[in-house]
């Protein structure tokens, strides 16, 4: 498991993170809500090792993330930021064997080009593997960037948990492939994994989410399972716009629909 205790955050004299504490189990799919400036992806940043100066804890199972190599942690953990840049003219197959780069020195192993091959596969990318990928569309470059995270923790671990943390995966993405990423993403999560992503549209969190944890400057103000915690006034609280909650008669998973803004 993942467990955050007391995180607080200032950059200057504005608070970021006020004191969360959460607990994101193995074997759920977990994801992050909560508007613009709610402080979603600050949180991912410091429970993933990229932020380091703030009060408070992170552990991975009982180790706290302090004590931990980055060279050992990134065997383990991999994280989807929002639009990764990337310069170079390298194929896709290269990008995607970035995501091996903590398990080996020099060169990959077979069993390295195995993985990649087997990510590509999954991902529908196999037919770009000889591709430039500057000359890749946006939601193209967003899945071969997916491949790669995929590919650094594709095994499972042989003790401990694999992580994985995608931060707003979706932008960019046509409606079919949203449902793609989130479904191997439900496919990637089990008793092995702790799977974290910071969301945007509510609905599709709905859809696939075993947790909700809603943030609203900077606090946590609600956690659970979505059928739990969802409710109008949460929505207005959170979000601040009137909606009604609806069950969907086919999937039998509430549905949000959004009415006006709430007025000042």
């Amino acid at each position: 498991m993942l467990r955050t205790e007391n995180i607080q955050y200032s950059i200057g004299k504005k608070s970021i993170l006020n004191n969360i504490s959460a607990q994101f189990q193995p074997g759920e799919l977990n994801m992050i809500l909560g508007p613009n400036g709610s402080g979603k992806s600050s949180f991912l940043k410091i429970f993933s090792g990229e932020i380091n100066k703030y009060n408070g804890s992170v552990f991975y199972a009982v180790e706290q993330i302090a004590h931990i190599k980055k060279e050992e942690l990134a065997k383990y953990r991999a994280v989807m930021s929002q639009q990764p840049e990337l310069s170079f003219p390298l194929m896709v197959e290269e990008v995607v064997m970035m995501g091996r780069y903590p398990h080996f020195t020099f060169n990959p192993t077979k069993k390295d080009v195995d993985i990649c091959h087997d990510v590509m596969k999954r991902m529908n990318l196999a037919s770009f593997a000889d591709r430039n990928y500057l000359t890749l569309s946006g939601g193209e470059k967003q899945r071969v960037q997916y491949a790669r995270v995929l590919a650094q923790v594709w095994e499972k671990p042989a003790k401990g948990y694999r992580y994985l943390f995608l931060d707003e995966p979706l932008t960019s993405l046509d409606i079919n492939y949203q449902q793609e990423f989130l479904q191997i993403a439900r496919e990637f999560t089990d008793e092995n994994t702790v799977l974290i992503a910071v969301m945007h549209d509510i609905n599709l969190a709905i859809q696939f989410a075993d947790k909700l944890f809603f943030l609203k400057e900077g606090s946590l103000v609600s956690h659970g399972r979505p059928k739990e915690v969802l409710s109008e006034s949460l929505i207005k609280q959170v979000f601040n716009v009137n909606a009604s909650i609806i069950n969907n008669p086919v999937s039998n998973i509430p549905l949000v629909v959004f009415n006006n803004p709430v007025a000042g």
